[in-house]
């Protein structure tokens, strides 16, 4: 009478549930560093829907994704992405140091796009942590 032994086999999907659990945060974040603004309540953003991130860095580049972009070429993306899903969710990332104009340039061409679901991203104080 053969046996099977399992415990190999359960050792290695142990192993790649961790490797899983440690890289699956890592995945959503951009390599685009900015620092960003603290607030003292977090709402953690929609996981469940089409996203989009938008970048701006402290020298004012812009940025869809990991894809530095002009101001033309973001209006054209985002209206086709608007077209294909109305119900997709913007996330907006902005260094703390930006000036406020590039950020309402921004804001101004989402609400031109009829952009429903936005998102500005900051950092939870560390009172909330």
């Amino acid at each position: 009478m053969a046996e099977i032994n399992i415990t190999p086999f359960t050792d290695v999907i142990l192993v790649l549930l961790v490797i899983f659990m440690i890289t699956t945060p890592l995945i959503s974040q951009t390599t685009i560093q900015v620092k960003l603004p603290e607030v003292s309540k977090a709402r953690p953003s929609m996981k469940n829907t089409t996203r989009l991130d938008i970048t701006i860095t402290d020298s004012g580049a812009v940025y869809m994704d990991k894809e530095q972009v002009s101001e033309k070429v973001m209006r054209e993306r985002i209206g086709l992405l608007c077209r294909e899903n109305p119900n997709i969710s913007v996330i907006l990332r902005a260094d703390k140091t930006v000036k406020f104009k590039h950020i309402v340039k921004i804001l101004d061409l989402l609400t031109d796009l009829e952009v429903k679901n936005l998102n500005i991203a900051a950092i939870a104080s560390e009172q909330e942590k």
